[in-house]
This record gives structure tokens, sequence and C-alpha cells, in this order.
């Protein structure tokens, strides 16, 4: 009975939370179909722009082909694939950053040196290396999503307290003992919060990589839109990509509270 009525409390504390982003989101929708519909120019040329009906007509329209489908299907497994090979080599390398000075000696300089170039300023290289464009966006798209999730898993380990290394090894624990027990569980929060980073920063090198030398996506799909002047086409693709971005980030989010269950939390955090 006790169980039955916190979990009834939780649900009324959390349905304020909803109510008001799905109320700033039917705002702002509504801001913008006010603007376009009456052609408002107010610095900003809003009267250049589709209205919301036109859009939604659009979306209707391209939901009803087999393209739109065949254009998110290229998109997820580009994104999956680098992004998952990216996740691979930051927590490992990250991890290596971390606890080995040696890795750290050979390593460490040429990361910070490639860190700072935008990894869409690789394309015409990728284009050059390798054989096709599908393997040269996924590498794109791994390049953009690898440094926030080595950087990330790097400061985790780093910042993590020597008394638990110390206490494993104390009760006769070995170095992989240690890194399974203390150091990749400990740095979990870290690796997720470059996670959470990776996948955004992933997803606007990889419509980017479409819109340049792609052939299906989501992001060739918009582009080709603005070619032949398909203004309400562009938004659906921009929106397509905003909820395929949120879907991901929202599921490695999830991932990363199943994985942490053991952090504490406060009740703002599990609304």
């Amino acid at each position: 009975m006790h169980s039955d009525r916190a979990r009834v409390r939780q649900t009324r504390s959390v349905w304020p939370g909803r109510l008001l982003r799905l109320g700033s989101v039917a705002g702002a929708v509504l801001i913008w179909q006010l603007l376009t519909a009456s052609d408002t120019r107010i610095w900003l040329r809003f009267d250049t722009l589709p209205t919301v009906t036109e859009v939604v007509s659009a979306l209707g329209r391209q939901l009803g082909t087999d393209v739109y489908y065949l254009d998110l299907a290229q998109s997820l497994l580009r994104i999956l694939s680098g992004f998952g090979i990216a996740t691979i080599l930051g927590v490992a390398s990250g991890i290596a950053l971390g606890r080995s000075r040696l890795f750290a000696g050979i390593l460490g300089p040429l990361t910070e040196l490639a860190r700072p170039i935008p990894a869409i300023a690789v394309v015409p290289i990728a284009i050059l290396l390798f054989p096709d464009d599908e393997t040269g966006i996924v590498f794109i798209t791994g390049l953009a999503a690898y440094f926030p999730i080595m950087v990330s898993t790097r400061h985790a380990v780093r910042a993590l307290p020597t008394l638990w290394e110390d206490s494993v090894r104390t009760l006769g624990g070995s170095r992989w003992d240690v890194l399974v027990r203390v150091v990749f569980p400990g740095a979990l929060p870290g690796i997720f919060g470059g996670l959470s980073v990776g996948i955004g920063v992933a997803w606007i090198c990889l419509i980017s990589a479409e819109m340049i030398s792609g052939r299906l996506g989501v992001g060739y799909r918009t582009w080709q839109a603005y070619t032949i002047v398909d203004y309400p086409g562009v938004f659906v693709g921009i929106i397509t990509i905003g909820v395929l971005g949120f879907g991901t980030s929202a599921a490695i989010e999830l991932l990363g509270r199943r994985a942490t269950r053991w952090l504490p939390r406060g009740e703002e955090n599990n609304r």
C-alpha cells in the first residue's frame, strides 16, 4: 500500500514537468505559424518561410514514400556504425590515457593536436583516403564522436579517488581487478557524459557529410530539397534530424541511468 501511494505521488510530480515541456514546444509551433502565416517581416523575413501547415502537408507526403524511410535507415546505419566504433575506441583510449603515463606520452600529444580540427574539415581527406563515400562518411561520424568520448573518459578516470584502487590492491586484487571493479564502474558517469556530447556532434558531422558527399540519407535529402527550392521539404528534413537526434540522445541517457543506478540521485533528476 505504501509503495503504491509513493508511486502515485511520483507520477503526479512528473506530469507538471512533462506538460511544461510539451507546452513550450506547442508554443514555439504556434508562434511559427502566426509569424509565417501573417507574412511578418520584422528584420527577420518570416514571409519567406513555409507555414506549419505547409510543412505538415509535406511531411505527410514524404511519410507515404519509400525514399523517406530509406533515408532514415541509411542515416541511422551510418550514425550507429560511426558512433559504435567511436565508443569502443574512445573509452579504451580514454582509460589508457588516464591510467598509463607511457600511453599518455605517446598518444596524448597526437590527440591534442588533432582534437581542435573540426571533423567536417577532414571530408576531403576521407574522400581521397577511403575507396567509397559510405566508408568515408562513417569515418567522419566516428571521428567527430571520438574526441568528446575520449576526453570525458580520460578526465573521469583521472578524477577517481586513489583510495578505491588501494583498497582493491590491499585485498589482493590484480591490475585487471582494478580496471574492472574500480576504474570502469567509477568512470561510467563521465563516460556517459561524453557519449551524450559525442552523439550530438556525430549527428552534426553526419548530416554535413551527407550534404557534401552522400547519395542517400536525411542530410542529402534536405540539401536536395533546398537545391530545388522545396522549402517545406527542407523543414521536414530539419525536423526529422531533430527527432532522430533527440531519440538517440534520450536512448543514451536512459542507458546511462540504468548503468549507474548505484549513484545517489535527487527527486528532480528522476523527472
